[in-house]
């Protein structure tokens, strides 16, 4: 790489780059392999997903192969995960799978590793017939060649990956799961075929063999089994990448002509036909059709698109065609931004988890004290080498941290999973953990709990003032304003026939209101603080204001500034609240939360709206940062606290709290704030945001406890003489899939705003 060009051009671009890993078996593995990674110069952070054996680094100035060589010294592989790129033209026929590397643990892996298990099983079985057939009342004694013959393939070739990995650990200087299951299937193969050469002519001895060649299929099967499973976590990122469209049907002067979707820029304009898949977000710029957005936003009606409206790549169209002029592509675009925030979240790791990581960490040379010490102490009891040995070797199996290493990543992602299907995006581990401690929720009015799209009720001119140049000049001050109570005023003023004037030297001032000069006439419209700071009175029109502000309405005053302020009128706006709002503070109020509501509108539509939705607690007249001071005041008095927005003004108060929610029906600057995404603006969403990270947190807890316990009760055991390492094994290989199991029950979860 040139560093002097790149450090010329963007000496501080922090990157984030996506690694495929081999050999990483268990949490031990993890730790060493970030570690590693964490070591190379310019390395800011790296985290590693053993469920989807995948590294995510984000460094500065540091170059691809020097991560692959730290990976491969700490003696495990790696390659450098290439981003799907169908922003370039160059790569529009890319899969658009590659870049997910999921095949390391998910469909790939089960299906190769189908055949080796049924191999495995079919020369295993064989060696089980003398333990099964007294069942039946037979004798069955097979050879020790015979046994010799039927382990061996199974240890040393179906097994290999085991061995190989303990051979990668050993020259990197430490151990792994790998470590422990070779020595343990080795040292019973061993034993096994020194008992048989030494035994006397015509003698045969109890022989190992079976165990060795059950735990090596056992732990194939739970390996398998478990990979089928992760394939079934992932299924939310796969299904959003299968609708990543390869084509498009670009619209040029000669005519349509379908091309790679990477080959589409901005501006251009694409042709959608009945029934296929939008290729990019833009605009529809001809036709109408109903959009199929379900896999996008959780939402299952269809949404009618027409001339104007927005839509997304990756929903279905409907029944018409439409010619949409394109707003993003590739990365930019929303599909791209919610596989990434999905991938995200589950690559991220919980505090949690990282302590699961610490304890794995040393776990290995714990396990192998132990196992060294199981032998000695049976040896010095007399129990002779054949039984010490065995015993040892079920304390080396039995411990494997397999389940510890899976417990948080697969609970991680199928609850972020079946969360991104439900319309909530969850950025990481962290948004997660907040979010299911939160006991006191934080509602924005406008758009969040409302509908956000506020009409002109009611227009009350000052004395002496004429009512259509009242509308005319609050028009003409909000021209070109794309805040929703601009909008009812342009609506209102349109369908009287007012037409607007130009405007000078327009400011927007944040939680106040605007200025501007119209006609040589510097205008003041906002709320009751913005006419105090300016000096008009509004005493002429305060009874109305407070009957109006009775009624639940928004009331704005117009003003003329200058040398002698003076009212002009006021505007009333009605904005009702959102269907689902109601249930939504009564779920969250059943789950245990306190409901508030922060506002920057009146005290009266404050309380109107608060009183109709059951909120605990309303407080009005807030500027932006009014209301990120009253998070961090309730966050000193020790509690909890989540915020939901969905416009700028929010966004102080989404930093400031403990997780913020934004809907993505508002704008970017709140989404980016925020920890969670909801996809539509429904209240619900909150509710069952809440209600699924309590749901993955409680299965975290679950799976680890049941992860500690295997190696808590079987270690003892083992060393005691009370579990074969046959039965270790399987145990073994049992809490790794039973964890993984335990975590795909999230998948049943079905949210309150789909019902």
């Amino acid at each position: 790489m040139g560093t002097t060009a790149s450090r010329h051009d963007q000496p501080e671009t922090i990157r984030e780059i996506d690694l495929a890993l081999t050999g990483v078996r268990c949490a031990g593995c993890v730790g060493r392999v970030e570690k590693a990674l964490r070591q190379v110069p310019g390395v800011v952070s790296a985290d590693i997903n053993l469920a989807t054996k995948r590294a995510h680094v984000r460094a500065v100035g540091t170059a691809d192969p020097a991560l692959v060589d730290a990976v491969s010294a700490s003696g495990y592989g790696a390659d450098i995960l290439v981003p799907d790129g169908t922003g370039d033209a160059d790569a529009g026929t890319a899969d658009p799978h590659a870049h997910h590397g999921h095949d390391h643990a998910g469909h790939g892996a089960a299906g190769q590793g189908g055949w080796r298990v049924l191999l495995a099983a079919a020369l295993t079985l064989p060696l089980l017939l003398p333990m099964m057939a007294p069942l039946v009342g037979l004798h069955i004694m097979l050879p020790g060649w015979v046994q010799l013959a039927l382990a061996s393939p199974v240890l040393f070739w179906l097994g290999w990956q085991f061995h190989a990995g303990a051979v990668r650990a050993a020259r990197a200087g430490h151990g792994s799961m790998d470590s422990l299951v070779s020595l343990g299937t080795l040292a019973a193969w061993g034993l096994s075929l020194y008992l048989w050469l030494a035994a006397p002519a015509g003698h045969e001895p109890h022989l190992y063999f079976e165990a060795a060649a059950v735990i090596i299929t056992l732990l194939l099967l739970g390996r398998w089994l478990e990979a089928r499973a992760l394939s079934q976590a992932m299924a939310a990122i796969d299904a959003l990448g299968a609708l990543r469209p390869r084509t498009a049907r670009l619209r040029l002067p000669g005519g349509d002509v379908d091309v790679p979707v990477g080959q589409v820029r901005v501006g251009d304009m694409v042709v959608v036909l009945p029934g296929a898949l939008v290729p990019v977000d833009g605009t529809v710029l001809e036709g109408i059709s109903d959009i199929d957005e379900s896999m996008i936003t959780g939402e299952s009606l269809p949404v009618t698109r027409r001339e104007g409206d927005p839509v997304t790549g990756g929903s279905v169209n409907g029944a018409g065609t439409l010619l949409v002029r394109t707003r993003a592509v590739g990365a930019d675009s929303t599909l791209s931004r919610i596989i990434k925030l999905v991938e995200g979240a589950q690559m991220a790791k919980a505090p949690i988890q990282r302590l699961a990581d610490r304890v794995s960490a040393i776990f290995v040379p714990v396990v192998l004290g132990l196992a060294i010490l199981t032998l000695a102490g049976w040896l010095l009891a007399g129990a002779g080498m054949e039984a010490s040995l065995i015993n040892a070797v079920s304390v080396l199996v039995i411990a494997c941290p397999c389940a510890l290493g899976l417990a948080t990543p697969t609970a991680l992602m199928a609850g972020t999973g079946v969360a991104a299907q439900a319309g909530i995006l969850i950025k990481d581990a962290a948004a997660l953990e907040q979010a299911h401690r939160a006991d006191t929720i934080i509602f924005d009015k406008t758009g969040t709990l409302t509908e956000g799209r506020p009409t002109l009720a009611a227009l009350h001119p000052a004395e002496g003032q004429d009512r259509a140049e009242l509308l005319r000049l609050a028009a003409s001050l909000q021209a070109g304003s794309e805040h929703p109570l601009a909008t009812a005023v342009l609506t209102a003023a349109r369908d009287e026939g007012q037409t607007a004037e130009p405007t000078l030297d327009q400011q927007a001032l944040a939680g106040l209101g605007l200025v501007a000069t119209v006609a040589g006439r510097p205008l003041l419209l906002g709320n009751d603080r913005l006419m105090r700071d300016h000096g008009v009175a509004m005493d002429a029109l305060a009874s109305v204001a407070a009957a109006e502000a009775a009624a639940g309405r928004t009331v704005s005053w117009l003003a003329e500034a200058g040398p002698s302020p003076h009212l002009l009128g006021l505007l009333a706006f009605g904005d009702p609240v959102k269907p689902s709002a109601r249930a939504a503070v009564a779920a969250l109020k059943a789950a245990g939360l306190r409901t508030l509501m922060l506002t920057g509108d009146n005290q009266g539509a404050a309380d109107k709206v608060a009183a109709e939705l059951g909120l605990d607690q309303a407080i009005a007249h807030l500027l932006p940062q009014d209301k990120a001071a009253h998070v961090a005041q309730l966050k000193r008095a020790g509690a909890s606290v989540a915020m939901v927005g969905d416009g700028i003004n929010d966004a102080p108060a989404l930093a400031a709290a403990d997780v913020g929610f934004a809907m993505a029906t508002g704008t970017q600057v709140a989404m980016h704030t925020a920890g969670i995404t909801l996809m539509r603006g429904d209240p619900l969403l909150v509710a069952d945001a809440i209600a699924i990270s309590r749901r993955t947190w409680a299965k975290i807890r679950q799976n680890l406890f049941w992860a500690f316990a295997y190696n808590v009760v079987g270690i003892p055991l083992a060393a005691l003489g009370l579990l074969s390492p046959a039965v270790a094994g399987a145990a073994m290989a049992f809490s790794s899939v039973s964890v993984v199991s335990n975590a795909l029950l999230l998948r049943r979860w079905r949210p309150r705003s789909r019902t």
